[in-house]
C-alpha cells in the first residue's frame, strides 16, 4: 500500500472497499457485547491479564512456537532456545504495549523501535536492534515469504505509515489496525520478530483507538485460530494491494477480533462459573 500523504484520507478510502464497513460492524457489535457481560464490571481487570497472555500465546505461534498455554503459563525460562526466545519476546511486547499507547499518536517509529527493543530483550551487542535495517542487513522471520522491500523504500514507507496516524483519519480502527498489521508485514523493518513487532501494533491500534480500550479483545488470539496458512493467504491480498485484495485481508483481521472477543467471553463465563 502507498502511504504518502495527500489531500484524500487513504485509510477512510479502504473503509470504503465493498464488504469492509459490515466487517466493521460486526466486529464492533461483538466487541460491545463482551465489554456489557456482567463479568466485566468488576473482574475486568483478571479478563485483561488472561487476554494478555492468551495474545501473546497466539502471536508466538504465529512465529513459529506453537506451545499449549498452559506450557506459556507455567514456563520463567524463555532465554535459551529459539521457540522459548520467541515466546518470551510475545510475552513481553504484550506487556508493553499498553504502556506505549500516548507515545503513538506522537511518534509511531519511536514506539516501533521500542518494541524491537523489547522483543529482543535488549540492546546487547547487537547495534542492529531498534533500528531499521540497513542495506544488505538480513532478515530472519518466519512465514512471510514475500520479497523484502530495499532499505531506502522501508524508510520511505514508515515514514509515510507515520504521518498517516500522526495526522489522524477518519476510518474505523479495524481499517487502521490492519493496514498498520499489514504494512509493517510487508516492510519486516527489522532483522528480526517483524510479525510479533506487527502483530503488537495492531494491538495498540485497537486500544488506543478506543474499541478495544480495556485489552480484552486480543485479535493475536484470532489470527493463530484461523491458522497460518489462511494468515498468510490473507497477506498475500494485502501485498495485492487490490480493492478485493485488501478487503480480504482487512475481513481476515476482523474475524481475528472477533475471535479474540469469544476467547475472552469464554474467560469470562469461566470467572463467572469460578472456575478460572
Amino acid at each position: 500500500m502507498s502511504t504518502h500523504a495527500s489531500s484524500v484520507d487513504p485509510l477512510a478510502t479502504l473503509g470504503a472497499l465493498p464488504g469492509v464497513a459490515d466487517s466493521v460492524d460486526s466486529v464492533r457489535k461483538a466487541v460491545d457485547r463482551v465489554y456489557g457481560h456482567r463479568v466485566m464490571r468488576r473482574r475486568s481487570n483478571e479478563v485483561t491479564s488472561e487476554a494478555a497472555l492468551r495474545g501473546a500465546r497466539g502471536s508466538a505461534a504465529l512465529s513459529g512456537a506453537d506451545w499449549a498455554l498452559e506450557e506459556v503459563r507455567r514456563r520463567t525460562d524463555f532465554g535459551v532456545e529459539a521457540e522459548a526466545r520467541t515466546v518470551g519476546a510475545a510475552l513481553r511486547l504484550t506487556a508493553e504495549a499498553g504502556q506505549l499507547l500516548s507515545i503513538w499518536r506522537q511518534s509511531p517509529l519511536r514506539v516501533l523501535a521500542r518494541l524491537h527493543l523489547v522483543a529482543a530483550g535488549g540492546v546487547g551487542e547487537d547495534e542492529a536492534v531498534g533500528r531499521p535495517r540497513l542495506a544488505g542487513e538480513a532478515v530472519d522471520e518466519p512465514l512471510i515469504e514475500a520479497p523484502l522491500p530495499d532499505a531506502n523504500e522501508v524508510t520511505g514507507r514508515l515514514d509515510g505509515l507515520a504521518e498517516l496516524i500522526i495526522t489522524g483519519s477518519s476510518a474505523p480502527a479495524l481499517v487502521t489496525a490492519a493496514v498498520v498489521h499489514g504494512e509493517l508485514l510487508a516492510l519486516r523493518p527489522f532483522g528480526s520478530y517483524n510479525g510479533l513487532v506487527a502483530r503488537t501494533a495492531e494491538r495498540i491500534v485497537l486500544i488506543g483507538s478506543g474499541l478495544d480500550p480495556k485489552a480484552i479483545c486480543p485479535a493475536e488470539v484470532g489470527h493463530a485460530e484461523q491458522g497460518r496458512a489462511a494468515y498468510a493467504a490473507a497477506f498475500e491480498g494485502y501485498l495485492s494491494g487490490t480493492p478485493d485484495g485488501m478487503a480480504a485481508w482487512m475481513a481476515h483481521c476482523g474475524r481475528a477480533v472477533k475471535l479474540g472477543v469469544r476467547e475472552s467471553t469464554a474467560v469470562c463465563e469461566a470467572l463467572q462459573r469460578g472456575a478460572a
